[in-house]
């Protein structure tokens, strides 16, 4: 996603109340300072391959916890926490496993998200 398509997602996002609540806590931002960017993204690509990548996740809709990783609440604050909302907001459609690109593409808003919230950048 290059910066037009991040900023157009933001505005987008800001329109919604649930998502925007979402923000890391100082326990969140300390643990990925401490883990470090590398280990996070590592931990990103190990969840959306297991709870998101599949045709049709296990609990889809209830895969991903709301809180207790970075990438949990960096996934509800983007749309990427199970399939209906990765067809909602990121027209990635449901009833298929995710391709290898849509995953890149994933991890790399996740990411993208948590640095900002690391520094603090709205």
């Amino acid at each position: 996603m290059n910066d037009v398509q991040w900023a157009a997602f933001k505005e987008k996002r800001a329109k919604s109340s649930f998502r925007m609540r979402f923000h890391l806590s100082e326990k969140d931002k300390e643990y990925v300072r401490t883990k470090g960017m590398e280990k996070i993204e590592s931990h990103a690509y190990d969840f959306i391959r297991k709870r998101l990548a599949p045709a049709t996740p296990a609990n889809d809709g209830k895969q991903t916890p709301m809180k207790g990783h970075p990438v949990f609440i960096a996934q509800h604050a983007l749309g990427c926490c199970c399939r209906s909302c990765l067809d909602k907001w990121h027209h990635i459609p449901k009833g298929r496993e995710l391709t290898e690109n849509e995953m890149d593409e994933i991890v790399a808003i996740i990411m993208r998200w948590i640095s900002e919230e690391i520094n603090q950048i709205q």
